[in-house]
């Protein structure tokens, strides 16, 4: 399918063919909510954790004798149902990532791509290159072509001038197409895809 191609300061460059299999599938959400779960699952710390009995410092001598109190058998001061115990089945530092196919990970990833296409939120830009690292200048660029809210991804090296320019632009973000990923896709309005991602894309899925 053909798309047009467009430059920072917003002039048409000509047009550009995009591949039906990375572009163009019936986009499934499923997939979609699988992968994100996935990667936010990567990105959790797990490190939550309480102290069960064995964290407690407390002296381990018998509370009191096992017979003739009248009151429940007892050995410990740790255990949970004390005040100040160890918890009972408390979480414990741990991590939450969980395998997925890599294949599955590809399909995923063309199915938001073909999603964002569905959507209208896909742009193509001849290339993502500044002649000087300003920031006002890219801004208003950026305003002029309605982009407040942008995924860009560029190709295997971003140049340094746009990287620089572009870092302090609130919801604006630049990556090279090695971290092109599902959940940034869709965390932003717009993904903007420069000519030589595309060429990666194809490579990538061919």
């Amino acid at each position: 399918m053909k798309f047009d191609i467009s430059s920072i300061d917003g002039g048409q460059s000509g047009s550009i063919e995009l591949n039906d299999a990375i572009f163009g599938l019936e986009p499934r959400a499923d997939l979609i909510a699988r992968m994100i779960r996935y990667q936010l699952a990567a990105r959790r710390a797990g490190t939550h954790a309480v102290k069960n009995r064995a964290d407690i410092n407390r002296t381990t001598k018998k509370m009191y004798k096992q017979k003739g109190t009248g009151g429940a058998r007892h050995g410990s001061m740790r255990v949970p149902q004390f005040r100040g115990g160890g918890r009972a089945f408390g979480p414990v530092v741990r991590s939450h990532a969980h395998d997925m196919p890599k294949k599955v990970r590809a399909l995923a990833l063309r199915h938001a791509l073909s999603q964002k296409f569905r959507d209208g939120g896909i742009v193509v830009w001849n290339s993502a290159e500044l002649a000087e690292p300003k920031t006002k200048s890219l801004l208003a660029s950026f305003e002029k072509l309605g982009l407040n809210n942008a995924l860009i991804i560029d190709g295997a090296e971003l140049q340094a001038n746009f990287s620089l320019a572009a870092r302090n632009i609130p919801n604006i973000d630049v990556l090279p197409v090695q971290g092109i990923n599902v959940y940034d896709i869709f965390r932003r309005e717009k993904l903007v895809l420069t000519k030589a991602a595309i060429d990666a894309l194809e490579a990538r899925f061919k």
